[in-house]
């Protein structure tokens, strides 16, 4: 257990380093589940160290603490559809590196995203969804214009354009790296995009 949590210090290229380690005990049916224990529990009760944010999209096939096999207090996760971003999803991812000195973000994206496809289906048709959903669409517009309204590559041009909004973010320039990555559902493995 000692080990484990010495484990998760360190810089961002060895955090990635772990999650990728845990993503393929994910998916080949291996994962350890590690820090879920009720003394772990009671040990991030009283403070917390994550060391990576991950921002991905709300879908319920997607939970990076699942498809990443961590524990308790290893992440911080903002999920917000298809990982869209705005002033106060940028403040939550800005929190890690800046409150808690997480080294890396990973902005994930996935396979058959729904938010993705509705956006697209609505750009086609130019279709006025209902509610607050607009706002879904216009941030996901930029990536539906280099995609040809493709639904796979528009997910992976959606995850390059929110990385590169992130990078640029003042707060996370130098305090973080952040990546771009992207979930199969079929095979269970996330893959670096950028």
């Amino acid at each position: 257990m000692r080990n484990e949590a010495v484990a998760w210090r360190g810089s961002a290229r060895h955090m990635w380093s772990l999650l990728e380690q845990g993503n393929q005990r994910w998916a080949a049916g291996r994962s350890h589940r590690p820090r879920q224990d009720p003394r772990h529990r009671r040990q991030v009760a009283v403070a917390q160290e994550p060391r990576a944010v991950v921002l991905s999209c709300i879908d319920s096939r997607v939970p990076p603490e699942v498809i990443f096999d961590v524990g308790l207090g290893d992440l911080l996760v903002v999920r917000t559809a298809a990982h869209t971003i705005d002033p106060l999803v940028t403040a939550a991812v800005q929190y890690g590196p800046q409150d808690l000195s997480a080294s890396l973000v990973v902005v994930l994206g996935h396979q058959r995203c729904g938010s993705v496809t509705s956006a697209a289906r609505a750009l086609r048709g130019r279709v006025t969804l209902p509610g607050e959903l607009p706002a879904v669409v216009a941030a996901l517009e930029p990536a539906y214009a280099v995609s040809d309204g493709r639904v796979e590559p528009m997910a992976h041009a959606h995850v390059r354009r929110t990385v590169l909004r992130l990078r640029a973010d003042p707060l996370l320039h130098g305090s973080a790296t952040v990546i771009g990555a992207y979930y199969s559902l079929d095979t269970g493995l996330v893959s670096r995009v950028t």
